[in-house]
């Protein structure tokens, strides 16, 4: 789930998470402690929890189910009760913790960055939980209102996390203990000792360009990628092929169109064509 939905909102970008494949594991490939780094283990560790909560609620899992916790219980000042089904959201997230967290066993400075975007990814999962709600009474009257909590779309968690990438903030470990092992990060600035926010995505090390192949980095280059000719932002063939050029490819799409049913009994139509111009980069 957090692969397709990093590959989704970079599908226009240098970097559009092709360095991540099936046998990748929460990132590892991206070395590098950038941004791209930050937005791929939060959309994993909040994927992971959505996708465990999401199972609990159908019943899938064995050892969860609804969230009983509130069931019951009355709101006085809006009027309604708990009910229904709620998402066990705190299962999730605690289960996500446990398996995406186990791996960060090493005393540095990316321990503390990737488990901070582990955490962040799902605290935004958690803020977007909703409310719905089923109103009862007679005759469609809502004498009586039962809520409970819902998972929002993934695609939702997918762009609030896209824009933190876009305002990631540049962070610094600080060694605060005789060991001088890395202890908690703070915002990269001249005398200043301020902490990032919980759902702040933080980086450590500048992101590459990802023009050319660098296994390094983690980067497959922008070879072979479809471009936009005419498009001035990331898409566009002079941003997305770095000033290399593109190639232009030429089809004939060829399809049935203006299909009519004639009596009785077959359908007549004519065949439609359309030539194509295709950009790749260089």
């Amino acid at each position: 789930m957090g692969i397709n939905e990093c590959q989704y909102q970079f599908r226009y970008g240098r970097w559009n998470c092709s360095a991540l494949g099936e046998r990748t594991v929460f990132g590892q490939e991206l070395r590098v402690g950038s941004r791209e780094a930050a937005f791929t283990y939060a959309i994993t560790a909040a994927g992971v929890a959505h996708a465990v909560t999401s199972a609990c609620s159908q019943g899938n899992l064995s050892n969860c189910g609804c969230d009983r916790e509130k069931q019951g219980y009355y709101n006085q000042e809006e009027g309604w009760k708990w009910g229904g089904c709620s998402a066990d959201i705190k299962y999730g997230i605690d289960f996500s913790r446990k398996f995406v967290d186990a791996r960060e066993i090493k005393k540095n400075a990316r321990r503390l960055m990737n488990l901070h975007n582990n955490e962040a990814g799902r605290k935004v999962l958690e803020e977007k939980m909703k409310l719905e709600c089923k109103c009862h009474g007679v005759s469609g009257s809502c004498t009586t209102k039962t809520c409970w909590n819902t998972l929002p779309k993934f695609r939702e968690i997918g762009f609030v996390l896209k824009e933190k990438y876009n305002d990631a903030v540049h962070v610094e470990v600080v060694r605060a203990n005789r060991l001088r092992q890395p202890t908690f990060l703070k915002i990269k600035k001249v005398r200043s000792y301020q902490k990032p926010m919980e759902t702040d995505l933080v980086y450590i090390e500048r992101s590459p360009n990802y023009c050319e192949e660098d296994s390094a980095t983690g980067s497959v280059g922008t070879q072979g990628r479809l471009c936009n000719r005419t498009s001035p932002h990331t898409d566009g063939c002079d941003l997305m092929c770095c000033g290399r050029g593109y190639n232009t490819h030429q089809y004939t799409k060829v399809w049935q169109c203006n299909c009519k049913f004639h009596w009785c009994c077959f359908v007549k139509c004519n065949t439609c064509s359309e030539r194509t111009e295709v950009f790749t980069c260089k």
